[in-house]
């Protein structure tokens, strides 16, 4: 997470007390000019995470509104209970008045994957990995009875692995996540952010990450310590 000029993001980690997560300020969204540092923390599962404007914290009339609010949510119970519940008690504020500006609050909740939800694979910088790639991710989503998926997987990973090979070098990873969704991600040592365009009727290429947005139900990238993961997430098949 980054700090774009808004309060620190509350977390609320199982049987404990909320409280803010140590982010480094930063400018907010439109300025221009300033970097942003990025903050990276290890929460358990069951764990609550608040991000929240500072109109949140105008719904509270104590001295310490941001004392008001973790104390709230670390009453509430966030590991246990309704998260929308939960929500509509922290937007309700102390109830002494409308609020005086508009406020905008995500709660999100960390969760455990299962033993056999994960697979990863890392190829080396070389084309021919492209079809091995493809073979490990078919065989997974049979193993996992999604042959539903295999079709549509196949042309992804084709895709994004081809690109890594071409463009970014190795290794290249290649990890398929089973949750309520299917994810797949690709890794390569590459900072250069993936750019979807149009290609036109006589281009050679160009057209990878456009098919890959037609075929999933989102998709997008992030950045490690070293390189960069793009991610696409499809609905499993029934």
């Amino acid at each position: 997470m980054a700090s774009a000029g808004h309060p620190p993001p509350l977390l609320a980690p199982p049987g404990g007390r909320a409280a803010p997560v140590a982010v480094r300020p930063g400018p907010p969204l439109g300025v221009g000019g300033f970097p942003f540092e990025a903050t990276t923390v290890d929460v358990p599962p069951g764990s609550v995470l608040a991000l929240h404007t500072d109109g949140l914290l105008q719904h509270y009339g104590a001295d310490d509104p941001a004392r008001a609010v973790t104390d709230l949510l670390t009453r509430l119970r966030p590991a246990d209970g309704d998260l929308t519940a939960i929500a509509r008690a922290l937007m309700s504020g102390s109830g002494s008045g409308p609020p005086r500006d508009d406020a905008a609050l995500l709660l999100a909740r960390t969760a455990p994957l299962g033993e056999d939800s994960v697979a990863d694979w890392t190829f080396p910088a070389d084309p021919r990995a492209v079809a091995s790639a493809r073979e490990a991710a078919t065989g997974k989503l049979a193993a996992w009875g999604l042959e539903g998926n295999s079709f549509v997987t196949e042309l992804i990973v084709s895709e994004l692995a081809t690109n890594a090979v071409r463009y970014a070098g190795g290794p290249v990873g290649l990890r398929l996540v089973r949750d309520e969704a299917l994810f797949c991600e690709v890794t390569d040592p590459s900072n250069t952010q993936p750019r979807m365009r149009r290609a036109r009727v006589g281009d050679e290429g160009g057209r990878g990450l456009f098919l890959v947005a037609q075929l999933s139900r989102r998709w997008g990238s992030r950045y490690g310590p070293t390189g960069k993961t793009i991610w696409v997430e499809q609905e499993l098949s029934a």
